[in-house]
């Protein structure tokens, strides 16, 4: 199905954007919350898997009449990079790597979370997630549907071959990313092109609408020339303004700062 083939349902804070793929739908929820989070629920004869999780409580009221009118269970989630939402289905189960528990719970997404409770106050929910179960790398199958784990250095990535789909945190193709250094722009590089020898058509993300591989190869050349432009840059006020020339209108200017924060230091 492609990307542009989908109903798009309009919700009072949110909208979804439902792909049918014949044996699973994908519920693709986009929040318009504080942070723009993407949410995706995959269903398969009236019973759902989360991916990621809301965060704001406005949102979960919404998806919960989304899903009782339609008579759909959600009965799983898998949780990786946004562990935050914790009061979001208490009783379903939750699954995450251990390396995904740790950022999200001690780790570099705990501070994430942190700064949004300041910022957000009592509207954001800091409370994480109670995982029920420790995953690791491989095939784990949930309401019917498999998906393949694949560990990252903070969480985890999941692809779903059944809709030939993969989920990553960031991709973005017209907004700024967090690139930690030229190692990891590389193996950002590596892992968009194994998505496409994998032929993937639809790649979802945390914060942006689900993205095709005309999108990954956008991506890609944004992340060498920004290796590019951090090789001939001396300072970050440099880089921040050639990056600015390079890539004029992108969104996520905050990313881009954090960026050039971990490129030549704050």
């Amino acid at each position: 199905m492609k990307k542009n083939s989908c109903e798009k349902i309009v919700l009072e804070k949110g909208a979804m954007d439902v792909y049918d793929f014949a044996t699973v739908r994908l519920h693709a929820y986009r929040t318009n919350d504080a942070i723009n989070d993407e949410v995706f629920f995959f269903e398969k004869e009236g019973k759902a898997v989360a991916l990621e999780s809301p965060c704001f409580f406005d949102n979960y009221k919404e998806l919960t009449g989304y899903f009782a009118q339609r008579n759909i269970a959600v009965e799983a989630m898998l949780i990786s990079y946004h562990m935050a939402g914790g009061t979001y289905l208490p009783g379903v189960r939750k699954y995450a790597t251990q390396n995904a528990v740790k950022y999200g719970t001690s780790g570099g997404g705990k501070a994430i979370v942190d700064g949004f409770t300041q910022a957000f106050g009592a509207a954001f929910d800091e409370k994480p997630h109670e995982i029920t179960d420790v995953i690791s790398a491989g095939k784990i199958t949930l309401c019917g549907i498999d998906f393949l784990i694949s560990p990252t250095q903070d969480a985890f990535d999941v692809e779903i071959p059944e809709i030939h789909a993969v989920y990553t945190h960031m991709l973005g193709h017209d907004c700024h990313s967090i690139v930690v250094g030229a190692d990891h722009a590389d193996a950002m590089i590596a892992q968009l092109e194994d998505f496409q020898k994998k032929g993937y058509t639809l790649i979802l993300t945390s914060h942006y609408t689900p993205e095709d591989l005309k999108d990954a190869e956008t991506k890609i050349a944004y992340l060498k020339d920004l290796k590019a432009a951090a090789s001939q840059c001396t300072d970050k006020s440099s880089f921040l303004t050639e990056m600015k020339r390079r890539f004029p209108g992108y969104a996520g200017e905050n990313y881009l700062e954090m960026t050039a924060g971990f490129f030549f230091g704050s």
